[in-house]
């Protein structure tokens, strides 16, 4: 079981699509008079927030032309944990076929289910910038939001993946004199529940069933009864008038169709 490679990238599309959420946050700056001065998309970036404070610390002279950009959003993957409350029959499987095959089927056992925590952090130098960024993502979370994610598309394996807000920390990092830049950041927290799938198999499909049954004593007068069974098309699968079985081979495995019998015997 152990040691077939395979890779669907579950992981790396839940991060992605975490990170696609908050990848379009604006910013208005407004005058005293309350006019909007300026509006920017806020940055997003993955990684830790100890790497960004780290890069504001090393850079605190506010007349600094060239230094990071603030306010910013940053997040990253903090845990996989398997999810028992969700856990399904696991001999069950899912089947597919491909586009335009008509003699393989594949299958891919159901996935198990694992929730993927995430933080989002917000670092911003007002209070004000900070709420503007939380007061366009709170509303969207009752606590959850679902997005749709194409997990496995070879089996048009596609899921509503819940991202669910669980909790949010604030810190006011406001030390030493005037000339000390302020930092305010919340820190989001969030639990994704998706999916890990296993390798998929690709499998012949069955055209035909012979089923052989001896009739009669073993030694004396035997013969052996062939019962076949093939799919029969129900409607005119190449347009040419007729059903006939040059319909029966465009048959695919999703049709509906019915049953060609037949009855061969064999020996004496």
């Amino acid at each position: 079981m152990l040691g077939n490679y395979f890779y669907h990238k579950i992981i790396r599309k839940t991060v992605t699509t975490f990170g696609t959420l908050f990848n379009n946050i604006q910013l208005k700056t407004l005058d005293a008079n309350g006019e909007n001065v300026m509006q920017q998309k806020v940055p997003l970036a993955y990684g830790p927030i100890q790497k960004f404070l780290a890069r504001l610390q090393q850079s605190p002279d506010l007349d600094k032309k060239v230094t990071i950009t603030v306010p910013r959003l940053s997040f990253e993957m903090t845990s996989i944990q398997y999810d028992s409350g969700r856990k399904v029959p696991p001999i069950n499987r899912n089947r597919a076929v491909g586009d335009g095959q008509t003699t393989t089927t594949k299958t891919q056992y159901l996935p198990v289910p694992y929730n993927i925590g995430f933080e989002l952090n917000v670092i911003a130098k007002s209070q004000d910038d900070a709420l503007q960024i939380l007061e366009q993502i709170l509303p969207f979370f009752q606590p959850q939001f679902s997005m749709t994610v194409d997990l496995i598309p070879e089996m048009n394996e596609k899921r509503d993946i819940p991202i669910i807000l669980e909790s949010i920390d604030f810190t006011d990092d406001y030390e030493g004199d005037y000339s000390t830049r302020r930092y305010i950041y919340y820190t989001l927290r969030f639990s994704v529940k998706t999916y890990m799938y296993g390798p998929v198999a690709a499998n012949d499909i069955i055209r035909k069933s012979i089923l052989d049954t001896n009739i009669g004593d073993r030694n004396t007068n035997a013969r052996v009864m062939e019962y076949n069974v093939t799919p029969k098309a129900l409607e005119d699968k190449n347009n040419d008038g007729t059903i006939n079985a040059a319909d029966d081979a465009l048959l695919q495995p999703d049709d509906d169709f019915g049953f060609n019998e037949g009855i061969t015997y064999h020996g004496q």
